[in-house]
C-alpha cells in the first residue's frame, strides 16, 4: 500500500497538457509532475510545448540569468 495515496490535483474546467501521455486534459487526469498548466482553453494547452520552448528561449537570453555567459546564437 503506498505512503501517500494522493489524487492529481487541479479543477474541472482547467486544461493542462499531459507531457506522459502527449495529450489535453481537463481538471485532474494525470499527476502534476507529468503535466504543464493549467491553460484557460484546450487550445492553449494544445500549444503547451511551444509556449515553454518560447519562455525557455527567453530565459536563455535574459541577462539577468546568464552569469556573465554570452547568449546562444
Amino acid at each position: 500500500m503506498p505512503l501517500f495515496n494522493r489524487k492529481p490535483a487541479g479543477n474541472p474546467g482547467e486544461w493542462f497538457y499531459c507531457i506522459k501521455h502527449n495529450k489535453v486534459e481537463e481538471g485532474p487526469e494525470c499527476p502534476a509532475k507529468d503535466r504543464l498548466g493549467p491553460y484557460a482553453t484546450p487550445e492553449e494547452a494544445s500549444h503547451a510545448l511551444e509556449t515553454a520552448a518560447a519562455r525557455n528561449e527567453q530565459w536563455r537570453e535574459d541577462p539577468r540569468w546568464n552569469d556573465g555567459e554570452q547568449p546562444r546564437p
